[in-house]
């Protein structure tokens, strides 16, 4: 998985039958693996030149760190339904790219001002507010140029597809328009007061659209059928809302140690969460029923989603 010549070789089928963290680790290399040549110092065809002072910002922002759970998402998807695994890496690496540029952005002092990310300083921190906000633009970019790349996604109709789907999620209706709404839950632009449905809406946005997309780029890779399609959708959904209510409760209960990062802040800066609307009970118990939809979507496929689903339990039972 760690060529970057392309290939029509389905993902191996057998891949539940491994422990999920032992699998959840091997792909997470292999993402590694993925990135760390997408970040070399090569010029690609259509460049002119790679600033080292940039690669190396973006090396710091990307490499090392995180479970890559966005890219297992995608690759996983795939391979429960026969897809090709190099498409699959690409469109998980793009999704993974997307994700690094957002937390750069986020660490900026305007917008959530952290010092750490990953237990290493933030990249404004390593290097300067103008460099991270340049690296954040470069890693956005690089992802939409893999995921269109015809080296990866021989078929024009699934590289519109993917690229279409990830621009959606990271953009004005998703990602990007959930933090600010984020900014304005702490009331930086007047008094705002969210209700749950509001705060679903905008956690639906700002962490929802693309781990729900990492989801649909695999099933767009596996040639999933429109019911198929609708399935994993819902899925991605309540996994992504799952994922937000897990990480408020981490940000009440962890270590900064365990989490890598500051932690307690959203509830110093007024955020809008679920366990100030449900409680720390209420929340768990939200966990608890979202797993349950995500266990219900994919259980048409049988054995074969066992890592899907025991991705939505690691998801709620995640200690960092």
């Amino acid at each position: 998985m760690t060529s970057t010549q392309g290939s029509d070789a389905p993902v191996k089928a057998n891949a539940s039958a491994e422990p999920f963290s032992h699998r959840l680790a091997t792909v997470a290399d292999d993402v590694e693996r993925f990135l760390v040549a997408l970040l070399d110092e090569t010029l690609r065809a259509g460049e002119i030149a790679r600033p080292p002072r940039l690669m190396e910002a973006m090396r710091h922002a990307v490499l090392g760190g995180g479970k890559r759970l966005r890219p297992f998402l995608a690759i996983e998807t795939a391979r429960m339904l026969g897809g090709s695994e190099e498409g699959a890496m690409a469109a998980g690496a793009g999704v993974e790219l997307v994700h690094c540029y957002s937390l750069v952005h986020d660490d900026l002092p305007a917008m959530d001002d952290d010092d750490l990310r990953r237990g290493k300083p933030t990249v404004h921190k390593a290097y300067d507010e103008a460099t991270a906000i340049l690296v954040g633009d470069a890693l956005q970019t690089l992802a939409f140029e893999i995921t269109a790349d015809a080296q990866w996604q021989p078929d024009p109709a699934i590289r519109a597809d993917l690229v279409l789907g990830l621009a959606k999620s990271s953009g004005l209706g998703g990602m990007v328009g959930g933090q600010l709404l984020d900014l304005s839950a702490e009331g930086r632009f007047g008094k705002v007061v969210l209700d749950i449905d509001d705060t679903l809406r905008m956690q639906a946005m700002k962490t929802g659209a693309i781990l729900a997309f990492s989801v649909e780029a695999g099933a767009i890779v596996g040639h999933a059928d429109r019911g198929q399609r609708a399935a994993l959708l819902r899925y991605g959904q309540a996994l992504g809302q799952a994922f937000q209510v897990a990480d408020d409760i981490l940000d009440r209960e962890a270590s900064p140690e365990a989490m890598g990062k500051a932690t307690g802040k959203d509830k110093d800066a007024g955020k809008a969460t679920l366990v100030d609307r449900l409680g720390l009970d209420g929340a768990r118990a939200e966990c608890d029923r979202l797993v349950g939809i995500c266990e219900e979507a994919v259980a048409p496929w049988g054995e074969r989603a066992a890592i899907l689903r025991e991705a939505a339990r690691f998801t709620v039972a995640r200690k960092a």
